[in-house]
Formats: structure tokens, sequence, C-alpha cells
């Protein structure tokens, strides 16, 4: 986990800002600390540079609009990074090891092995499947606690288990759980992949590691079933319903699941076998 809450401003600040031009002393500044002293903690905490962690996040990020934003031209998107076409290609490559031309058509395949449980298969909902689960819901914002981290969202249910011990003295019956994912894993590495564990709080909660989760106009995808198909829902989202609809993700805000039910219906067999009831919920705007 990333324990730093500076590290933790700056990854917010890093990612509101991400398609600006982000400085070394900007960051720091917005952090109140200086350059030098804020250059070390960040890669302490979480093992990369920041120069090095705003290219691979405009990358990947770009990568997720490739895939999902199918009428806009690489040119437009690259552009909306900050990159030129040819230096675009050269970056993306190295990071990917294809071009995007290659990446976005790759990209479109609605059946690939599950990247996680890997006996696994999954294929895509259809569209018409897929919009019968979405619902426009105008939510609030939610002051919670959080503990962020790096890691394959395949173990999160193992930092849940810990989350919910160490700050059991905060539930109540009112207490409302949500994950937030800022990564999409056939996008970024599962090592890479960024994740806050949040439960609701009162404002007056004196913990340091606690944010607001905002709210505004969201699509909410009804998701009953095993924990395993997660990623088929949420693939299902990217690769066949946003490239569908008038709407656009709003990346000023990220996705986040609101858990209303986790049964484990087999001990035995392992976190695939946990069945959830929750909401996916995709900031958009019109």
């Amino acid at each position: 986990m990333i324990t730093n809450e500076v590290v933790n401003q700056a990854i917010d600040y890093i990612l509101r800002h991400i398609e600006e031009e982000i400085s070394l002393e900007t960051v720091a500044k917005a952090c109140h600390l200086s350059k030098y002293y804020f250059c070390r903690t960040f890669k302490a905490e979480t093992g990369e540079g920041v120069y090095e962690f705003i290219r691979r996040v405009r990358l990947e990020q770009s990568a997720f609009r490739l895939k999902t934003e199918r009428q806009r031209s690489i040119t437009a998107i690259s552009a909306d990074y900050g990159y030129s076409s040819s230096n675009y290609s050269s970056a993306f490559k190295g990071h990917y090891h294809v071009t995007p031309v290659v990446f976005r058509k790759n990209s479109r395949k609605k059946t690939m092995e599950h990247p996680f449980f890997h006996q696994e298969s999954w294929q895509a909902e259809s569209f018409e499947e897929c919009n019968k689960k979405m619902v426009l819901k105008e939510l609030p914002d939610c002051y919670v606690i959080y503990e962020r981290g790096f890691g394959s969202y395949e173990y999160l249910s193992r930092s849940w288990k810990g989350f919910l011990e160490k700050y059991r003295e905060y539930l109540t019956e009112n207490t409302r759980f949500f994950e937030r994912t800022y990564d999409d894993p056939a996008v970024t590495q599962k090592k890479n992949c960024l994740y806050d564990i949040c439960m609701s709080v009162k404002r007056d909660c004196s913990l340091e590691n606690t944010t607001t989760i905002q709210g505004g106009r969201y699509m909410a995808y009804s998701y009953k079933g095993h924990i395993k198909d997660i990623y088929k829902a949420y693939q299902t989202i990217f690769l066949e319903w946003l490239p569908r609809v008038s709407y656009e993700l709003d990346s000023s805000r990220s996705l986040f699941d609101l858990y209303h039910q986790v049964e484990v219906m087999s001990p035995t067999e392992g976190a695939e076998m946990f069945y959830i009831e929750m909401e996916i919920c995709v900031p958009i705007r019109d």
C-alpha cells in the first residue's frame, strides 16, 4: 500500500492533469515539498520516478482511448497527450512492442484468455445485453477512508480482509464500500494497476487517509455474479458499450465499484468463487 499521503496527493494531481504539461516543480509545489525530497519520496513509495510514472500513465491512457474511442484518429488521441504523430508511434511501440495501429486492431478481440484466472476464457456480452444493465444515476459525493496500492486486481479480496479488520471500529449499519480502479488490465501490466479500497465514514473522522469520492452523472452497470466474471463485465463496457453510445467517459473522475452484497460461495476454491452484487459506476459527460 502507498502509505505516504503526500505521494497520494501527487498521484491525484498527476491523474487530474495528465493531458496537460506537467513538470516536477509543479507537482512538488502542489504538494508543498522541495522537488528533491519529493522525487526521493515518490520513487521510494511507488518504485517509479515521477517522469517515468507520468510517461507510462499517458501512454496507457492513450492506449485505452484507442480501444474505446474508435471514431477518433490515432493522431488526435496522441495529440491529447502532447505527442506528435511520429514521436507517439515510437514511444508507443517502445512501451507495447506494437504500433498504435496494430494495438487498436488487436484490442477489438471479444474472446480472450482471462488475465487473472488463466484456466478461464471470457467473451464480451453484446451491446444490447450490456445496455439493459446500464442506468443513468446522479450520485452524491461520499467521504471515505481509503487505502491505495499497485498490483493485480486479482488479489483485491486479500486487501479487503486486512482493510476491514483495521477499520472495523468505523463500521456502521450504513457503511458503504467502494473500490476505485484506475487502469484497464488489458492495457496496463498487472503490477502497475492502481486501485483504492474505500469505506464511507463521517466527515469528522480524524484519520489522515480520507478523501471524497466525487459524485455526479454516472452510468451504473448492475453486476451479479462471481468475482472471476467482473473482468468480462468491464471489458464489455469498454469494447461494446462505450464505443457505441453518445456519452463520453469523464476522465476527471474515476470508475468505481459500489458493493451491495458479497458472499463466500466456496471457501476451498479461492477468490473466484466469491459471489458479488454491485454496480460498476462509469463517470460520463454528455
